[in-house]
C-alpha cells in the first residue's frame, strides 16, 4: 500500500475536486491556510487554519470549495489503496484501478470516458 501526502491551493471560488468518496482508501486533510468550506452528506461547515477533517473508507463523500477572497492551501493524506474505487454521487464519473494499475474513468453506465 502506497501512501500519498500533497499541499494543494485552491483560489476564490474554485473546488477541491468533484464530491466523492472512496470505497477503501481512509483521507484525512489539515487547512494550512484560509478558510475552505468543507460539504459532506450531512451539510456544509467553514475550516479554519489548523483543522482537520477525516472521510473513513466508505463515509461521506465529500469536497471543499473555496468560497473566499483569499487563497487556500490544504494537506491531503490518503494510502492509495490499489483496489480503491471513488464514486461520485453528483456526477456521471466512476472511478477504479485497472488491472494496469492507473485509474480508469466511466460513465455510471460502464462506459468508459
Amino acid at each position: 500500500m502506497s501512501h500519498l501526502t500533497r499541499r494543494f491551493v485552491t483560489e476564490p471560488g474554485a473546488i477541491s475536486t468533484l464530491h466523492h468518496r472512496h470505497s477503501r482508501q481512509d483521507e484525512f486533510i489539515y487547512v494550512l491556510e484560509g478558510e475552505p468550506t468543507m460539504f459532506t452528506d450531512t451539510g456544509e461547515m467553514k475550516l479554519l487554519p489548523g483543522m482537520v477533517a477525516g472521510f473513513p473508507a466508505s463515509s461521506s463523500a465529500h469536497h471543499l470549495e473555496n468560497q473566499t477572497s483569499q487563497v487556500c492551501a490544504i494537506l491531503e493524506v490518503g494510502d492509495r489503496s490499489s483496489d480503491d474505487a471513488v464514486s461520485y454521487p453528483s456526477d456521471d464519473i466512476e472511478a477504479a484501478m485497472g488491472d494496469d494499475g492507473k485509474g480508469q474513468f466511466t460513465h455510471k453506465d460502464g462506459v468508459p470516458y
